[in-house]
């Protein structure tokens, strides 16, 4: 769900810069130095796992896995993900240096809502948990990518809704994946 450069207005740009920049620093705040193998491996399963792309007419999917991020890490998605898009960008050519920032914002924002409306609910049902967490993140993801097209050009509003439609498998089985990952790492006693 990378949003290549120059394709965004100058305002969604530097709004997104400013969202992922408030929430990167929120995330590094209060992060432990305990908290590092944790988040890199997190980091470095997002950053493979959005390798993988399947076209779709004028777009592609992949799974992202920032449910997963977001219900295990909270704020310290923001950094991660910002990591990972900055690699991707300069490694892969995904996304781009200038939209660095409304990206990390596209993917980070529904991750930290999964953590405050999902994790409560990981002592009762783990999978049901890590199901919702990634079939929601990838839906308010599409969601916040549209909108970000949507507000720098209305005609993009049609590819907008082929790309939200185009993606609902994609959260169906990164909701799956989430929840298997996470029943995995409690029956590890990883969480």
């Amino acid at each position: 769900m990378h949003i290549s450069e120059g394709i965004l207005s100058l305002p969604v740009l530097v709004s997104g810069a400013i969202i992922s920049g408030t929430g990167t620093y929120i995330g590094l705040k209060d992060l432990k130095y305990e908290e590092y193998p944790k988040i890199a491996l997190l980091t470095s399963s997002f950053f493979v796992a959005s390798l993988i792309h399947v076209p779709i007419g004028s777009t592609s999917v992949h799974l992202v896995l920032n449910g997963l991020l977001g219900i295990l890490c909270g704020w310290k998605s923001f950094p991660s993900i910002l990591i990972a898009l900055f690699l991707q960008g300069v490694i892969f050519q995904f996304g781009g240096l200038t939209t660095l920032g409304i990206n990390t914002a596209n993917m980070a924002i529904p991750a930290v809502l999964s953590y405050y409306l999902f994790r409560p609910l990981l002592k009762r049902n783990i999978f049901l948990s890590g199901f919702l967490s990634g079939f929601f993140s990838i839906i308010f993801s599409c969601f916040l990518v549209c909108f970000s097209l949507y507000l720098t050009e209305y005609y993009f509003l049609n590819m907008a809704k082929m790309f939200f439609i185009s993606h609902f498998p994609v959260a169906l089985i990164e909701g799956i994946i989430t929840g298997l990952i996470l029943r995995f790492l409690k029956k590890a006693n990883l969480i």
